[in-house]
C-alpha cells in the first residue's frame, strides 16, 4: 500500500472509531462480522496467526471486503491503542471513502 494511502486510511479510521462508526479489535470485528454490520475490515498484515485465523476467514465467508495495513503498530495508534490486529467499519459511508480514498489517493511526492 502507497505511503500516502496508507496514512488516509489510518486518519479515517480514527475518525470512525472517534464517531462510533468502526469497533476495534479482534473479538468485537468478529461479533460485527456475525451480525452483518461490517461494512469494510482493516487487519494489519503483521497479526499474530492466531489473531489473523480468528477473523480472517469468517470475513471471507462473510464476503466483507479487507484492506490489509502493514503493522499492527500503526493500526493500534489510530485507534488510540498500543496496536491492534483489526478494526472493522459499520459505518456504511465511512467505509466508502475509505474505499475511495484508497483508489483515488494522490501522490504529492
Amino acid at each position: 500500500m502507497e505511503a500516502r494511502a496508507e496514512e488516509r486510511l489510518l486518519r479515517l479510521v480514527g475518525l470512525g472509531v472517534r464517531s462510533r462508526g468502526a469497533v476495534v479489535g479482534v473479538e468485537q470485528v468478529r461479533e460485527a462480522a456475525k451480525k452483518g454490520k461490517l461494512a469494510l475490515a482493516i487487519v494489519a498484515s503483521d497479526a499474530s496467526p492466531h489473531s489473523a485465523a480468528k477473523v480472517v476467514p469468517l470475513l471471507q465467508a462473510r464476503s466483507i471486503e479487507i484492506l490489509r495495513v502493514p503493522s499492527a503498530t500503526e493500526l493500534g495508534r489510530a485507534v488510540g491503542r498500543d496496536q491492534t490486529a483489526a478494526v472493522g467499519i459499520v459505518d456504511r459511508q465511512l467505509a466508502r471513502g475509505m474505499r475511495e480514498a484508497m483508489v483515488s489517493a494522490p501522490d504529492r511526492s
